[in-house]
């Protein structure tokens, strides 16, 4: 009695594993189905200010102040921060005594220029006397009235006069050119103090908003390291890592899903504005810059989320759950394993274009 009870135990199970395997078979097969199909890349993404910027001072030195702190909206030209240093001060009130004494010798009632107009002006007049000297000693000597000597001595000082107003004109033009050449190099020193002393007041190169101080007053300030972060106030864009492996199917103005941690599951549609050509041989992956085609309410810099950038849409399109292809390339059928060629895919569904069609049952591999 025992061993028919066990037979019948055994029978019935035998037949159950049998019905739950040919339930759990049919359930396990489909067949495709025309569809709507998209194809996406997926990327990480980071939140950026637009025009985003690192301010690097132009000159060395000590911070005696932020002018701003982080958060302030500034404009373009708005001072930042205050390097300290007294040389500047000190070139520029130098460069601008020299320049005031240049000034006042080229244009100046007691220059150098003034005093040999001077000169000029009494050369002139001893020229004109010897002049007439000359002449009334030529005529008395055409007339043979008078000593060869006293001919001579006229003539003499007359030529000695002309060679002497032609001497001081030539000398002021070349000291007037001299001093032309003094002052400009003067006024070009003193604006250039100007510029070097203006230097040390570091300025926005934008409108915008600044997100970082970098030094608090006190440290020290080198040409290699940025004092502040500073960008666009209101307009945001977003960087995306993108694998090499899918770095040949993005080009511009391709549709991107974003979905922001900030925002939990809202999902923002963006656009491919810039592929950046160069590889980070770190990571493997390309910096793609996309913008909002609506731009959430709320931004801030760093923000991250993750991406899916729209490759292609195909409306109709014979798909099958892409847990059901083999090796890539392979499905299996009532008939067994059949080679199928694919199209676009995605991580639910691949397209089949050829190899098996809507009547085709396929199975799900074990």
């Amino acid at each position: 009695m025992p061993i028919k009870n066990y037979n019948g135990f055994l029978l019935l199970s035998t037949l159950s594993f049998f019905l739950l395997q040919a339930c759990r078979e049919e359930s396990d097969k489909v067949k495709p189905q025309m569809t709507s199909l998209t194809e996406s890349v997926y990327a990480s993404l980071t939140v950026q200010p637009e025009s985003l910027y690192s301010v690097y001072p132009a000159v060395g030195g000590i911070l005696k102040a932020n002018l701003v702190t982080e958060g302030d909206v500034v404009a373009k030209g708005q001072p930042l921060a205050q390097i300290e240093n007294a040389n500047p001060e000190l070139n520029t009130r130098n460069a601008l005594l020299a320049y005031e004494l240049t000034k006042e010798n080229y244009s100046g009632q007691k220059g150098v220029l003034q005093e040999l107009e001077n000169q000029i002006r009494a050369a002139q007049l001893k020229l004109t006397n010897d002049s007439v000297n000359y002449l009334r000693q030529k005529k008395l000597w055409e007339q043979n009235i008078g000593s060869k000597i006293d001919y001579d001595t006229r003539s003499l000082a007359y030529e000695t006069s002309l060679s002497e107003v032609a001497r001081l004109r030539s000398r002021y033009a070349q000291t007037k050119n001299q001093l032309k050449t003094q002052l400009e190099q003067a006024e070009l020193n003193y604006q250039t103090s100007l510029n070097t002393k203006g230097d040390f007041l570091i300025k926005s190169l934008l409108d915008g908003k600044v997100y970082e101080l970098k030094k608090n007053p006190g440290e020290i300030v080198s040409l290699q390291e940025p004092v502040a972060l500073v960008g666009s106030k209101d307009s945001f864009l977003l960087e995306m890592q993108v694998d090499e492996v899918d770095i040949a199917k993005i080009s511009e103005h391709q549709t991107v899903l974003v979905r922001l941690d900030a925002y939990d599951k809202e999902v923002f549609e963006a656009t491919v504005r810039k592929i950046y050509p160069k590889m980070d041989v770190r990571s493997q992956t390309f910096l793609v810059e996309a913008v909002f085609k609506v731009q959430p309410a709320k931004l801030y810099p760093g923000l991250t989320g993750e991406a899916n950038i729209i490759t292609s849409v195909k409306e109709k399109a014979l798909a099958i759950p892409y847990e059901y292809l083999l090796n890539g390339n392979k499905v299996k059928t009532e008939k067994g394993e059949v080679t199928v060629t694919i199209g676009i895919k995605n991580f639910e569904h691949v397209e089949i274009i050829s190899g098996i069609d809507t009547t085709t049952y396929i199975y799900k591999p074990e």
